[in-house]
């Protein structure tokens, strides 16, 4: 048996937050997901609206503060920072600290630093596999569970299709990290940021033709990696540019039931 509807979201760091707004998009003009596969910001949202969390609630939980408290973060030999306190964070809304918990399945993208594989999350603790795909490299301490030391699934999938091919009637993927091409400087601050998501565009580029739906908001890199003081901004232009799909949405929904 099939899912109706696979939900590809990408990494992004606070970029992340425009999957809600096409998410919210998706939910007024007639789709919901059945099952979700998420890279760090993607697999964050998704983990929150697999638990059944409404997408105004998700977002008030992001406007609290607590997942971005420098209280949160503590400093450590092997890297800048632990992510220790965003899993008590986690733990606080999730209660059983469990994926069994969750209303959707939803894999979560990991990246094993030492055997250099990605690996997807079904099963056990949510909190520690929610820590191990969003672990920016360099900037937190890796995530040991089970004995592997994980970091940002982004790093090896950033579009972690893989999981649903083959599981579902159709694919809806959303992108997060589209490039303007027409700006004609870039600031210092920008050239990493700018640089890995080209790069995460150029290896994902096939992925993207097998979706059945491919959504990518143009010109996301007006929006930094950390522009947490842009909730509203990002959320309100995913929204808007998935609303404006309405029509390939509908076709979606019509070739599924029929």
């Amino acid at each position: 048996m099939k899912y109706d509807y696979g939900i590809v979201l990408s990494g992004g760091g606070a970029r992340g937050i425009a999957h809600l707004g096409i998410l919210k998009a998706l939910e007024e003009i007639g789709i919901q997901p059945s099952i979700i596969s998420g890279t760090s910001a993607g697999a964050i949202a998704g983990a929150f609206y697999a638990k059944g969390f409404a997408i105004e609630e998700i977002i008030s939980i992001i406007k609290s503060g607590h997942f971005f408290n420098f209280s949160n973060l503590n400093i450590v030999k092997q890297g800048i920072f632990s992510m220790k306190g965003f899993e008590d964070v986690y733990k606080a809304y999730f209660k059983t600290d469990s994926f069994d918990d969750l209303k959707i399945p939803l894999f979560v993208a990991a990246t094993d630093i030492l055997k250099g594989e990605i690996h997807y999350f079904t099963e056990g603790s949510l909190s520690k596999a929610l820590l191990a795909s969003s672990c920016i490299p360099v900037l937190f301490q890796p995530v040991h569970y089970r004995g592997n030391y994980y970091v940002d699934g982004g790093v090896l999938n950033n579009f972690p299709i893989e999981p649903l091919l083959d599981k579902c009637h159709k694919i809806i993927g959303i992108n997060v990290n589209s490039i303007d091409k027409d700006e004609y400087q870039i600031q210092t601050k920008n050239v990493l940021d700018r640089s890995f998501h080209l790069a995460f565009n150029s290896m994902n580029t096939l992925k993207f033709t097998q979706c059945d739906l491919y959504i990518e908001p143009p010109k996301m890199s007006q929006f930094g990696l950390l522009d947490l003081d842009k909730i509203d901004l990002i959320y309100e232009y995913g929204y808007q540019y998935g609303l404006s799909l309405e029509k390939e949405i509908k076709d979606l929904i019509h070739n599924v039931k029929s």
